[in-house]
């Protein structure tokens, strides 16, 4: 069962800077991935309503463009070029933050939207499953990589998780890609949310000095293609009110030094209890970082 979120989770001194996109000098640049449909197209097109200029992630160039110009439509003004590539390789990850290094694109806020449910085994070409590998330790190379590029402006980091993480387990700190582990769909769902909290409460103090936040969240059940894929099922809520704590994360003064939470509705929720454990919280951090083939932030 999952308990409350401990006080002792990590908050930075307050720097008394925004990156909300009202209020801030520059509007703040967004990363989404996972952007073309569901809750991450529904968190781009907020982002762009509120004024910040959003870059969209996705697999399917055809998508992207159609996000790409609604973007448009709803803000008023330009935004960067999607980008595009496929979260199952991590080639691909890294051919990314290229791309991005390469444009001059440095993101204030990045969403770790995308996310899978696997009803059978795949193995990616990494040799990773692929729940995994999309929904962790994609977005543990994208945040390192675009942390590591010179110059980078990050401000915000912002994990999608899932209510379903307060079910999931480690059953090997060392195996973070779930090769070993027997197949199980929600299982393997389960664990890769839970493994986004893992990430985010290791990675807060890493980065606190940097002036970087990290936080997760649930975001609510809706009736997405996963959803309805994975769970067979209808969710209650809209997609609003789904990409609602994404953006209020990334774009919410008040949260600007608040690190290392867990959010559902807007506010901070229960956590599974994995993520209290120092030792195994620590250990699962290195182990994927290694499986990515990342040199791990020093932890202060």
């Amino acid at each position: 069962m999952p308990n409350p979120a401990p006080d002792r989770r990590f908050s930075r001194p307050s720097s008394g800077g925004t990156v909300d996109g009202m209020t801030a000098s520059t509007p703040p640049l967004v990363l989404v991935t996972g952007a073309t449909d569901g809750i991450g197209r529904e968190t781009a097109l907020t982002l762009a309503r509120r004024g910040a200029r959003v870059l969209l992630h996705g697999r399917s160039g055809d998508r992207l463009a159609r996000v790409h110009a609604e973007l448009a439509a709803v803000a008023g003004g330009p935004h960067p070029e999607p980008a595009r590539a496929d979260l199952a390789s991590l080639a691909d990850v890294r051919a990314l933050a290229a791309d991005l290094d390469a444009r001059g694109l440095r993101p204030t806020v990045l969403v770790n939207n995308a996310g899978v449910f696997m009803n059978e085994r795949v193995l990616t070409r990494d040799g990773f499953e692929m729940t995994a590998a999309v929904n962790h330790l994609a977005p543990f190379l994208l945040t390192h990589l675009l942390l590591a590029t010179p110059g980078a402006a990050l401000a915000r980091i912002v994990n999608v998780s899932s209510v379903a993480h307060g079910r999931g387990r480690v059953d090997d700190p060392d195996d973070p890609g779930l090769v070993a582990r027997p197949f199980d769909g929600y299982g393997h769902y389960a664990a890769s949310k839970l493994a986004n909290v893992l990430f985010t409460v290791a990675l807060a103090p890493r980065v606190a000095d940097r002036g970087v936040t990290v936080n997760a969240l649930h975001p609510g059940v809706v009736s997405t293609k996963l959803l309805l894929e994975g769970f067979n099922m209808r969710g209650g809520d809209s997609l609003a009110e789904g990409a609602a704590t994404s953006v209020t994360l990334a774009l919410a003064p008040d949260l600007a030094d608040v690190t290392g939470r867990y959010f559902s509705g807007g506010q901070l929720a229960r956590t599974n209890r994995a993520a209290d454990d120092d030792a195994l919280v620590e250990r699962f951090y290195l182990a994927s970082a290694k499986a990515v083939g990342v040199e791990p932030l020093p932890k202060p």
